[in-house]
């Protein structure tokens, strides 16, 4: 199984910007749907966006029009370009590769990844 490494947070400013990254280690995702969550200290895992191998894109609400997803399929590396941020969107951010199961997406490989912290002061 394709195995996730996450990269890019950070400490920033609310209003300020940061790139994550999603690389394949151990084998290739080009085929796959490859979906970004977080984990606010003391709550769930959430989903955040999810891009197709067709790079088709969808987004939970609270960050529509501020994040992007995007992939580059030759290095491999899915990214979420992140906008505007707010202190609420502080908290771990992982990747996986998803199926959508019964409405939700649901990591393909069954375990997480280290994620990336980004925290966001106000």
């Amino acid at each position: 199984q394709v195995q996730v490494v996450e990269s890019g947070g950070g400490l920033v400013q609310a209003g300020d910007s940061l790139r994550l990254s999603c690389a394949a280690s151990g084998g290739t995702f080009n085929r796959d749907m490859v979906a970004w969550f977080r984990q606010a200290p003391g709550k769930e895992r959430q989903f955040v966006s999810v891009i197709t191998w067709t790079k088709i894109t969808y987004y939970t609400d609270s960050v529509k029009g501020r994040f992007t997803v995007s992939r580059d399929n030759v290095k491999n590396t899915v990214y979420l370009q992140m906008n505007n941020l707010k202190p609420e969107d502080t908290g771990i951010y992982y990747c996986a590769t998803v199926d959508l199961i019964g409405g939700t997406w649901s990591n393909r490989n069954g375990s997480w990844g280290q994620g990336t912290q980004v925290t966001v002061s106000s």
